[in-house]
C-alpha cells in the first residue's frame, strides 16, 4: 500500500485519457440535465413533486444507456432503479446510491437567485439540490458513459443505480423496501451519494456515517391558550412542562441521561485515531464560520487537535432541533400555552441502535414523571462503517492521483447520517465516496452551490476508479 498523502508512480492506462475526453466533451450537456433536475422542487418534507422528479431521473438513466424503472415503496415515493449489464456475465456489480429529493429551500429571501433555477455565478452553480444530491446523479451517469466509451462501448462490470426520494426525511421506507428486494440489490461495490475535496482542494473519502433517531415530543395541558394573568398561578403551562422534560434528558456537561445510552457506543479505534491525526483539521474553519469561542465550546470544554476531530463524529449527541409553544409573532401577547412541541435528534455512533434509543426515551420520561409527554418517532438510521483499509477504499484513494495529483485522504466516519447501513451492514457491500463537493457548498442552506471545476474533477475521479474497480472486486 502506498504511503498515504504521497504521489506514487502508477501504470499509465490509456483508457483514462479517453474517459477524461468524454467527460470534458459531455460536461455541458450533463449540466443541462442537472438544470432540469434542479428545476423540480422535489421537497420530500412536503411530499412535493417527487414522482415528476423520479420520472426525470429514470429518463436521464435511459439517456445514459441504462434500463430504468420506478419501483413502488410501501407508502413512500418510488425508487428509481437502473441497470446496465456487462457482456461478461461473471463481471462484478457496482451499485450507485443517490437520492432525488431535496431539503426545503426556505427562506427564499436569503437566496441570491431563484432556488430552483440553476444559475452560474463566479465559476459556481447555484440551486437547491445542485450538490445534495442531484449533481451527484448527473455526475455518476456521465462517469458511466465515459467508462463505457473508454472500454470500447461496453462495461467491464454490471451497473445497478438506486435513487430514492426520502433521504432528506430519514429514508423511512427504504429499510422495508430493501428487505423485500434484497436479492435485487446485491453488489460487489457501492459508490455512495456524495463526497469531494477539503479546504485545500485535496480529495477525501469517508468510511462511515453516524446513525440518527429523530423524535417529535409534544404535550397538551389545558383545552386552549389561557390569559397568563388569569391562569399563570393556577393552570399548567405546556411550555414549561416540555422544557422540564427536555432538561431531564441531558446535563450541563452535555452528558445524555438516558440509562445505558453509552453502554454500546463503540469508541474510535487506534486506526481511526491514526487516520484522524493525518487529516488536515477543519477546526479553524468551523470556529470562524460559527463564531465559536472558548465560552461557547460544547459543555464548556474547549477541545482541539485530535480530540476535536474525534469528538466531532465519535461522540453521541442529543440536539434540540426546534421548539414551538405559545405566541411566536411580533410584540407581546400574554398567553399561557396549552400546547408545546419540540423536535430532537440523537446522533448515534457505531453499535448504538435507534430502536433501543426510542424505548429508552419512553422509559426515561415515564420514570421522571413525564408520561404525559407524547413521542412521535419520525425517522431512524443505524450507524454505518466501512473498513478504511478495504481494497475498494484504498483504490479510490489511489486513483485520485490521476486527477488531483495526490492520494485522497480517508476519513473514518462523518457526523451526518443516511441509509448507508442498509447497504454496508444489511447487504454487506463495501462502499466509497468520490464526489463533486467542497466545504463551501452550503448544503441545506440558501445559496447551495458547487464549483464547476469540482464537477469535472469529481466525475473524472469516479471514472478512473471505475476503470480499475475489477482489480478489487473482480
Amino acid at each position: 500500500m502506498p504511503e498515504e498523502g504521497k504521489v506514487t508512480d502508477t501504470i499509465s492506462d490509456p483508457r483514462t485519457a479517453i474517459a477524461d475526453a468524454v467527460i470534458a466533451a459531455g460536461q455541458s450537456a450533463s449540466l443541462k440535465d442537472l438544470a432540469q433536475l434542479c428545476a423540480i422542487p422535489s421537497v420530500s418534507a412536503r411530499g412535493q413533486e417527487l414522482v415528476p422528479c423520479a420520472l426525470l431521473v429514470a429518463e436521464l438513466m435511459r439517456k445514459s444507456g441504462l434500463q430504468a424503472e420506478l419501483m413502488e415503496t410501501a407508502g413512500g415515493p418510488p425508487v428509481v432503479f437502473g441497470q446496465l449489464r456487462s457482456p461478461n456475465p461473471d463481471a462484478p456489480t457496482v451499485m450507485f446510491y443517490n437520492h432525488y429529493d431535496v431539503q426545503p429551500a426556505e427562506p427564499f429571501e436569503l437566496w441570491t437567485t431563484d432556488a430552483f433555477t440553476l444559475t452560474e455565478r463566479d465559476g459556481k452553480l447555484f440551486a437547491r439540490g445542485v450538490a445534495d444530491d442531484k449533481g451527484h446523479i448527473t455526475s455518476r451517469l456521465l462517469a458511466i458513459e465515459a467508462v463505457r466509451e473508454a472500454c470500447g462501448g461496453s462495461l467491464p462490470f454490471h451497473v445497478k443505480f438506486f435513487a430514492e426520494g426520502e433521504e432528506e426525511i430519514g429514508s423511512p421506507h427504504i429499510g422495508d423496501f430493501i428487505e423485500k428486494h434484497s436479492d435485487a440489490f446485491r453488489a460487489d461495490a457501492c459508490i455512495w451519494e456524495e463526497g469531494g475535496v477539503d479546504e485545500s482542494g485535496k480529495p477525501a473519502l469517508y468510511c462511515g456515517m453516524r446513525g440518527i433517531a429523530y423524535f417529535e415530543l409534544s404535550v397538551s395541558t389545558i383545552s386552549y391558550d389561557a390569559h397568563s394573568g388569569v391562569g399563570g398561578s393556577l393552570l399548567p403551562n405546556a411550555a414549561w412542562r416540555l422544557v422540564w422534560a427536555l432538561a431531564s434528558l441531558k446535563d450541563a456537561n452535555e452528558r445524555i441521561l438516558l440509562p445505558g445510552h453509552y453502554d454500546t457506543a463503540r469508541k474510535a479505534s487506534l486506526r481511526d485515531l491514526e487516520l484522524f491525526d493525518k487529516l488536515p483539521g477543519d477546526e479553524a474553519y468551523l470556529r470562524s464560520q460559527f463564531g465559536l469561542t472558548d465560552a461557547g465550546a460544547l459543555g464548556g470544554v474547549q477541545t482541539t487537535g485530535l480530540e476535536f476531530k474525534r469528538r466531532a463524529v465519535f461522540e453521541p449527541t442529543l440536539t434540540v432541533c426546534g421548539l414551538n409553544a405559545g405566541w411566536q409573532g411580533m410584540g407581546a401577547k400574554t398567553v399561557l400555552p396549552a400546547n408545546a412541541l419540540a423536535k430532537i435528534d440523537f446522533r448515534l455512533v457505531p453499535d448504538q441502535d435507534p430502536d433501543t434509543v426510542h424505548a429508552a426515551l419512553r422509559k426515561h420520561l415515564d420514570n421522571q414523571g413525564f408520561s404525559d409527554i407524547n413521542i412521535k418517532y419520525l425517522s431512524a438510521q443505524r450507524p454505518a462503517r466501512v473498513d478504511p483499509d478495504h481494497p475498494l477504499v484504498q483504490l479510490a484513494a489511489e486513483t485520485a492521483i490521476g486527477v488531483y495529483g495526490r492520494r485522497a485522504d480517508i476519513i473514518p466516519m462523518v457526523g451526518g447520517s443516511g441509509p448507508m447501513w442498509w447497504f454496508t451492514g444489511r447487504l454487506g457491500i463495501p462502499t466509497t465516496s468520490p464526489g463533486i463537493e467542497y466545504p463551501g457548498v452550503r448544503v441545506h442552506a440558501p445559496d447551495e452551490n458547487i464549483r464547476i471545476p469540482d464537477y469535472g474533477n469529481g466525475t473524472r475521479h469516479l471514472a478512473h476508479l471505475l476503470l480499475r474497480i475489477n482489480e478489487v472486486c473482480g
